[in-house]
């Protein structure tokens, strides 16, 4: 019985101490005090809104929104990024939407390395404007 026991003990900690554990996968999101207001220049602010069947319509400041695929988006956010080195987008994505949808963004955002980013909720005007440009 007591070899058993050794073998059994020996498992135990050969496992314990071999054992890799893997780090969270979280996103980290430092959110602003919320009594101040942040001004962006129309020039540096892009505007990416998601509707729920995963179309993504982007404009600089006050322009009509045009569409873009899913595919594009790194790509078209890298160019912006070296046009614009201080620009701040802004998205906007509708609450009947699947949640991956956001991560995805996001993740786009992050591959792009523009970190200067903000979230907002989708409003009727959005989606007038989301209307406007189809």
């Amino acid at each position: 019985m007591t070899p058993m026991v050794d073998v059994a003990f020996l498992l135990l900690t050969f496992f314990m101490l071999t054992t890799v554990f893997r780090k969270p996968q979280t996103l980290e999101l430092n959110l602003p005090p919320k009594d101040v207001d942040v001004k962006i220049a129309e020039s540096n602010l892009m505007t990416l809104r998601v509707d729920e069947n995963m179309n993504i319509y982007w404009n600089m400041g006050i322009e009509v929104p045009r569409k873009i695929k899913f595919e594009d988006l790194r790509k078209f956010l890298i160019e912006k990024a070296k046009e614009n080195p201080k620009l701040v987008v802004l998205i906007k994505i509708d609450r009947k939407s699947k949640y991956h949808a956001m991560i995805d963004i996001i993740d786009e955002l992050n591959l792009a390395n523009l970190t200067r980013f903000s979230l907002a909720p989708m409003t009727e005007i959005d989606k007038k404007e989301m209307a406007r440009a189809s």
